[in-house]
């Protein structure tokens, strides 16, 4: 056919086969996307149910009883997880630093660092609530506080144990810090770990310590699901809490963000 001619009617249009042969494609390629879209979703990596979670990449040996702030040893251990977990360098260090810590002072206790990173997220997006952020020595600035526990919302009602020294509010306790510590529940089981002398809530050094403690003490063994779940309920009496902190604390343990 020349060219600006008119096809007869015997003539094949071969210009209408690209047009069929495109639609077809696109039919194929929307079932596919409906079909993927409808099939379940896998993580890239699965991660376990049930309890305790993974413990994570092991805590190198430290000196627990070095001076200063101690949980610094655990910098280049806490870096490379920090960008791929999401959690400040700083706030790992802690974590790790308390697990090791109790592994020497509390040996049958067994708590892992990725249970005090599930509490941590939970709690505080790991002290990073309301734009807080850590200085050098672990301290979250504007300090972190809760709201005021005054039996509403599901909170049980707690006057003012602490004169509003640690949570500014001399009518109603609030929970205070990166891991949320009641003051009263402070003045128990609050540590100094960052090596300057004072037992701040405040401070992440000092608060996951303390939490671990706090935790040990009401789990026993937090190696078996039993002691875990003991201490998870004692820290907050609340299944969907605790299951909560598990999903995060798992997702650390197979090394992904929750």
């Amino acid at each position: 056919m020349e060219y600006g001619s008119v096809p007869s009617e015997r003539e094949p249009r071969r210009w209408l086969w690209p047009v069929v042969l495109l639609g077809a494609l696109v039919a194929v390629v929307l079932v596919a996307v409906e079909s993927a879209l409808q099939a379940p979703r896998r993580p890239a990596v699965e991660i376990p149910e049930g309890v305790p979670p993974a413990p994570g990449i092991p805590v190198p040996p430290i000196d627990v009883n070095g001076p200063g702030r101690t949980a610094a040893q655990l910098g280049d251990w806490a870096e490379p997880q920090s960008r791929q977990l999401g959690i400040p360098a700083i706030a790992l260090e802690a974590y790790g630093h308390a697990a090791a810590v109790l592994g020497v002072t509390t040996p049958g206790c067994g708590l892992s660092w990725t249970t005090l990173a599930g509490i941590g997220n939970v709690e505080s997006s790991h002290g990073r609530f309301g734009g807080a952020t850590f200085a050098p020595d672990g301290t979250a600035s504007p300090p972190i506080r809760g709201v005021p526990l005054d039996g509403t919302a599901g909170n049980a009602e707690i006057r003012d144990t602490d004169g509003g020294l640690l949570d500014g509010d001399p009518v109603l306790d609030r929970a205070v810090g990166p891991m949320q510590f009641i003051p009263e529940t402070w003045k128990k089981w609050g540590v100094d770990a960052n090596g300057d002398g004072i037992a701040d809530p405040h401070n992440i050094d000092d608060a996951a310590l303390s939490a671990g403690r706090y935790l040990c003490d009401r789990g026993g063994d937090l190696t078996t699901a039993a002691g875990w779940t003991n201490a998870l309920m004692a820290y907050n009496r609340s299944t969907e809490y605790m299951m909560l902190v598990r999903d995060r604390a798992a997702a650390y343990g197979v090394g992904v963000r929750p």
